[in-house]
């Protein structure tokens, strides 16, 4: 979907009665924790409970596994100095071309960015999409999924369930807090109540590894490809306009919820509500902590209280 367009192109007509929550996630201290293991400020929340080497190892081993997928897998060597916002910022050089025998290794990619060099580059971004659809398993063999998985399982007792946490608290916000959930023509998620609701990322980071980072812990089924924003070259005030342009219709409703002073203020300035996480232990901004019936009270802050009501429907 590109950015001018109407949220109306991603549900049906039908269905527009219903409001629609746009949950907008930072990525990391927020659904993932990776900065904090590395430099040590996680454990050190904890006061000698935690052994900050170990998560400083933790930290690296997960950087090593980025980086390889990063250039293995997803061109990153040839496209780093690229950093686009979205995967959709350059649809419009791709003029669709079978790419099942192109080869990208020998296509001449590379500076000055003209018209036929972005085409290059949008080819790239379509075949990352089609690979992040496909997932982990459709690249990577068993030996290294189940190392993957190890690592995974190590980091979540770790940190006390942060990681599994998020991710059942991101299911919950994409099915509305249901069992049965629709999809709707661009990958969102609804329930079949009187919300529909679909999650967005965006992160601070540049968008391939960041797209990487979803499939590593595994984020990827509640965050498609086209739902991943970065807001390394644009600021993320930039991307929630590009956002607002794109939901615009007057049932949807945006909360911003991350960690950083950015999000903070651009969120202000577009008068949204956000959740600042905390990761400090004890707090109910944190992961395991936060509850749908939080984000319902700071929804009614801005969106008036008989939203927060239905919303714990």
């Amino acid at each position: 979907m590109g950015e001018s367009t109407s949220v109306t192109n991603g549900f049906s007509q039908n269905r527009m009665d219903q409001k629609i929550n746009v949950y907008i996630w930072d990525m990391d201290e927020t659904l993932i924790l990776l900065k904090s293991l590395l430099n040590g400020t996680y454990a050190e929340a904890f006061n000698g409970l935690k052994n900050i080497q170990e998560g400083v190892e933790i930290g690296k081993m997960w950087e090593k596994h980025i980086l390889a997928l990063c250039d293995d897998h997803f061109f990153y060597e040839q496209i780093e100095n690229c950093n686009k916002s979205s995967l959709d910022a350059l649809i419009q050089y791709d003029d669709g071309r079978n790419l099942s025998d192109y080869d990208f290794n020998q296509d001449g990619f590379g500076p000055p960015y003209d018209d036929s060099n972005n085409r290059k580059l949008a080819y790239r971004h379509r075949f990352i999409a089609h690979r992040y659809k496909q997932g982990l398993h459709s690249f990577l063999n068993q030996e290294m999924i189940k190392d993957l998985d190890e690592l995974y399982d190590m980091t979540d007792k770790y940190t006390d369930r942060w990681l599994s946490s998020a991710r059942i608290f991101l299911e919950e916000c994409s099915a509305g807090h249901k069992n049965t959930s629709l999809v709707a023509a661009d990958g969102i998620k609804s329930s079949a109540s009187k919300y529909q609701h679909v999650n967005l990322l965006v992160t601070s980071g540049s968008l391939i590894p960041s797209l990487v980072k979803c499939l590593l812990f595994r984020l990827d089924n509640m965050i498609t490809d086209e739902n991943v924003y970065s807001s390394w070259e644009v600021g993320k005030l930039q991307c929630f306009q590009q956002i607002k342009v794109r939901f615009n219709h007057p049932n949807v409703r945006f909360c911003v919820i991350g960690d950083g002073w950015e999000e903070c203020e651009a969120a202000q300035a577009m008068r949204w509500p956000l959740v600042k996480i905390d990761m400090r232990p004890g707090g109910s901004h944190r992961f395991p902590g936060l509850t749908s019936r939080t984000l319902g009270f700071y929804f009614s802050v801005v969106y008036g209280s008989s939203d927060a009501e239905d919303e714990e429907e």
